[in-house]
């Protein structure tokens, strides 16, 4: 009994020594890269930091394992645990605090977020992009305003963007209309001039949240074409009543977005989770939580075991149909190069709702 005590107890302090290690290896890497992606003095200061924080770290970790309690370790192990969790906890306190901000000097693309005035079923959004993209750095600039009725939402379609391999992709929502041009929603990262993304600064506050409000034209064009991603176009199945209401959740996004700016986060806050956390909250059934929410590139797969694409196809057919760079591509080469048209392309051998020939103006 008392060898069994023994080694129970002996287990468990070997268990704590580990853990106490691998938390403040990982917290130490985790505060080296916020500082790095930060920056929140000049870069030399920044790094002065991250020295002593590390000389800290690796001083807490020698003396802790140091054998000679007289000479070598003259504070408990407990003393150590407390003085390291309450380091770490100040870098804590600074990294919560970094505010997000709306005034910074943005990239052209996400300079503005859309805003709306809303009568009734009748919905006006100012700032719709609608860039004429040549290259992937090269567009005109043009916002555009457009009347929407939302009883004339005729369907949903999610889009897919792939440019980093399978796993992961850009997740768009396109609206279609009976009398309109479809309107495409995009939760994406606010650059500021000369930024690039950054998976890893998406962990760390590098970007601010973003919602676009944009033309196909605009914002699969530029995808497709001007960037060489690989995109996929999913009509989804949900009720017109649904629809409507993920409609005006976007709306209310942006309501959320203009009074209180927030970051963009790589895995927490992104494009599918933030679109998953609305259709959850306009759909009357529960939706299951998957990994395929985080390794966005399977979301089609998710949405077929959902039943929300029709399923007179396998997901093999699914992605072969819903490619639409060959049809992009040959877009370029046609006569009229308009907007409703390349909708309209993106769409064909799709089980879409049709687009309108002639667009109502309000």
């Amino acid at each position: 009994m008392n060898n069994s005590s023994s080694f129970l107890a002996r287990f468990g302090r070997v268990s704590f020594h580990l853990i106490f290690s691998l938390f403040l290896v990982l917290s130490s890497l985790w505060f080296v890269l916020a500082i790095w992606i930060q920056k929140p003095f000049n870069s030399t200061f920044s790094i002065i930091i991250m020295l002593v924080w590390a000389i800290f770290a690796i001083g807490i970790l020698v003396t802790y394992f140091a054998k000679n309690k007289a000479q070598s370790r003259k504070i408990s192990r407990p003393k150590l645990v407390l003085i390291y969790v309450l380091g770490f906890a100040a870098t804590l306190l600074w990294y919560f605090n970094i505010p997000a901000k709306q005034d910074r000097d943005w990239s052209p693309d996400v300079a503005r977020i859309f805003t709306y005035e809303k009568h009734g079923d009748l919905v006006t959004i100012n700032d719709i992009r609608d860039f004429n993209w040549k290259m992937e750095d090269q567009y005109d600039v043009h916002w555009d305003r457009r009347t929407f009725n939302i009883q004339n939402i005729t369907g949903v379609s999610i889009i897919t963007s792939y440019w980093m391999g399978p796993q992961i992709a850009h997740t768009l929502v396109s609206f279609s209309f009976s009398d309109q041009k479809p309107l495409v929603f995009s939760i994406e990262i606010r650059k500021e001039k000369n930024e690039s993304f950054s998976a890893i600064g998406g962990f760390f506050r590098q970007f601010e949240l973003s919602l676009i409000a944009a033309d196909e034209k605009d914002i699969v064009y530029t995808r497709s074409n001007a960037r060489g991603e690989q995109v996929y176009f999913f009509p989804v199945k949900m009720g017109k009543n649904e629809a409507q209401a993920l409609f005006l959740e976007y709306l209310d996004k942006s309501d959320q977005l203009h009074q209180h700016p927030k970051w963009y986060n790589t895995l927490s806050s992104n494009c599918t989770t933030l679109v998953f956390d609305m259709v959850q909250a306009v759909d009357p059934h529960h939706l299951p939580k998957d990994y395929r929410l985080l390794a966005s590139g399977y979301l089609p797969n998710y949405l077929y075991d959902l039943g929300a694409l029709d399923h007179k196809w396998d997901m093999k057919t699914w992605y072969e149909k819903a490619h639409i760079n060959p049809r992009a591509h040959r877009f370029d080469h046609f006569k009229y190069q308009d907007s409703l048209n390349f909708s309209k392309v993106i769409r064909l051998g799709l089980p879409a709702p049709a687009l309108p020939d002639v667009i109502t103006q309000k």
